[in-house]
């Protein structure tokens, strides 16, 4: 019996580790992160919609001011034919510096600042052709990154907590974004790797957005669930009465 616990203990020691043995490549970790919101996928492997708390730091760089907000953001991914332009519902809901709420139903997206009495209302198709150019737009087109970015390793491979960072750049030119950096989670990697398997784990940890002119907007998402249904009713909004509608035209810019 002893003989049988040594034996089964250097077996065990000799596992080679995922990470120490085979060393990630880049193309697993944009499969990993790609995977679960692409058209093609079975929808058991599919995030159909997450719900996650967020840490926002925005720096503007000509004040060389920093700016920190937080909040919760919800997700939910629309069924899109392959090769057609990623869309979904979403609804951010700041609670500092101060509250807003940024939603859409798909077709029309709704900026509510509550303190100002105003609602900016825009038709979502003025944003969605920029898939991949326009921060809002982002989230939506995670299932065709490589379409639209050329996608790197950042200076550093992986972080401290052996997320894996990548690193962004629009191949269309953009005014709104000249890189974005990505935070990958390890454990959705490993998940891809070992089992083939996408869907319950969310895979991103963090973004930052860096605009032409130096500007840094960073987003780390925590506490985040994945595939729990959520309501249509969550992406509408209905105009109070005595807030103001105001129409953006073409100079959207968020």
């Amino acid at each position: 019996m002893f003989m049988r616990l040594i034996v089964a203990l250097l077996a065990l020691f000799c596992i080679p580790s995922l990470s120490g043995a085979t060393e990630v490549q880049l193309s697993d970790v944009v499969k990993a992160l790609e995977t679960p919101f692409k058209a093609q996928t079975k929808p058991l492997d599919r995030i159909q919609d997450f719900t996650a708390e967020f840490l926002q730091e925005s720096h503007i760089a000509s004040i060389d001011r920093t700016q920190y907000g937080e909040g919760i953001v919800r997700f939910k991914f629309l069924a899109s034919l392959e090769g057609q332009p990623s869309m979904a519902k979403f609804r951010w809901e700041y609670r500092k510096p101060s509250i807003q709420e940024i939603i859409s139903d798909g077709q029309i997206m709704w900026v509510y600042i509550p303190e100002n009495r105003q609602v900016i209302e825009s038709d979502i198709s003025q944003v969605s052709g920029q898939q991949g150019q326009n921060p809002v737009t982002f989230l939506s087109g995670l299932g065709n990154l490589s379409r639209d970015f050329v996608i790197n390793w950042s200076p550093a491979k992986t972080d401290q907590a052996g997320d894996y960072l990548l690193q962004l750049k629009p191949r269309e030119n953009s005014q709104f974004i000249q890189q974005i950096e990505v935070v990958v989670s390890h454990k959705a990697v490993n998940n891809w790797l070992i089992k083939q398997k996408t869907g319950q784990i969310f895979p991103i940890s963090a973004t930052q957005i860096i605009d032409p002119n130096g500007n840094r907007t960073t987003i780390k998402f925590h506490d985040v669930q994945v595939n729990q249904n959520l309501a249509d009713k969550l992406f509408s909004f209905t105009r109070p009465e005595g807030v103001e509608l105001v129409n953006p035209g073409d100079q959207l810019s968020f």
